[in-house]
């Protein structure tokens, strides 16, 4: 009997613990969260080098009480996928490209409009002109925008050099968002819906034979091993956005608040900086490993530009009232 009551002791003593801990329950959760944030791109792309500076910065500023687990290279949910888990409560925040959901609004297009904002300044600019909007947007769909920072200026992958947009046609062309789609069409080209996970399975395999993204997708992808031409055109600098639950946004207290939105601020502008810096560095990273960057023929920059005409005049038919107000803010 007297090995029973050792044993019987301790059993009196966990229940006592856990009806204790459960008592304590609800205040322990509120003063301690922990997120999931799905994001797209690999541990070695910048943006997801900044999403977990910025997990890092909330962490530190809220004293542990919001542990943000940064889930990349869509290891949770993937890319087409992330903006539904937030509003549906999947996952607290994410990130993504804002204008993968072109299809819902044109706001979302407005910066893979070719040749409207074609450098880190003007960028800029535009993202300032129409980051009330795009807040305004989020608000109605449960979500409210943290930070938006850009990619590189995007160029044009192709297999061998070309001397102008003609020699596009009838390329299966890699799209990734409308915009990228809708260039295809103009060029004659055959839009092919695929991630950038998936861009060198793609090329490889013949799905693919041209593109348009950024340097850093290049290097993501070491576009050497699949293409040998890289044209420097810089069309447009695509943005994503990292954004939060509004539902869990407004459980939080007004530290927690402050907390995150320095934490963001300072993600967004470290942002800008490193991959202005950075652009130069993944260029060359592509010419290193063998792939010839080139600017653009006359001949061929004129067919982009003429290309940027006509989607700047449908988007601003689409964006209606929004629009003209964006761009007549953009261009003062």
């Amino acid at each position: 009997m007297t090995a029973i009551r050792p044993k019987a002791t301790l059993r009196s003593c966990l229940a006592a613990a856990v009806f204790g801990l459960g008592l304590a329950a609800t205040p322990v959760a509120a003063l301690a969260e922990s997120w999931d944030m799905p994001t797209p791109y690999p541990d070695t792309n910048l943006h997801t080098v900044t999403v977990r500076q910025f997990a890092a910065d909330v962490k530190a500023a809220t004293g542990g009480k919001i542990d943000i687990t940064v889930h990349s290279n869509g290891s949770l949910v993937k890319h087409p996928e992330i903006k539904r888990a937030v509003q549906s409560g999947q996952a607290q925040l994410g990130e993504v490209l804002v204008s993968s959901w072109g299809n819902e609004d044109p706001l979302f297009n407005l910066d893979t409009v070719p040749f409207l904002a074609s450098d880190f300044a003007s960028s800029r600019k535009l993202y300032e002109a129409s980051k009330p909007y795009l807040e305004k947007k989020l608000e109605r769909q449960r979500l409210k925008l943290l930070y938006s920072i850009p990619w590189p200026p995007q160029g044009l992958y192709v297999k061998e050099e070309i001397g102008s947009i003609d020699a596009l046609k009838g390329q299966k062309f890699r799209a990734y968002n409308p915009a990228t789609t809708r260039i295809a069409e103009l060029a004659g080209a055959v839009p092919t819906k695929i991630e950038a996970a998936e861009v060198a399975q793609a090329f490889g395999t013949g799905i693919v034979t041209a593109m348009i993204t950024s340097a850093a997708t290049g290097v993501d992808s070491k576009a050497w091993d699949f293409v040998k031409v890289y044209y420097d055109v810089q069309a447009w600098l695509p943005r994503n956005m990292v954004f939060v639950s509004s539902e869990v946004w407004k459980g939080l207290d007004a530290d927690a608040q402050k907390a995150i939105t320095e934490a963001a601020a300072k993600a967004e502008a470290a942002g800008w900086v490193e991959w202005e810096k950075k652009t130069s560095e993944l260029n060359k990273t592509l010419a290193d490993n063998g792939v010839k960057v080139l600017p653009p023929s006359e001949k061929l920059k004129s067919g982009f530009v003429a290309i940027g005409k006509t989607m700047t005049d449908e988007w601003m038919k689409a964006a209606g009232a929004d629009g003209a107000a964006i761009i007549e803010a953009f261009r003062k």
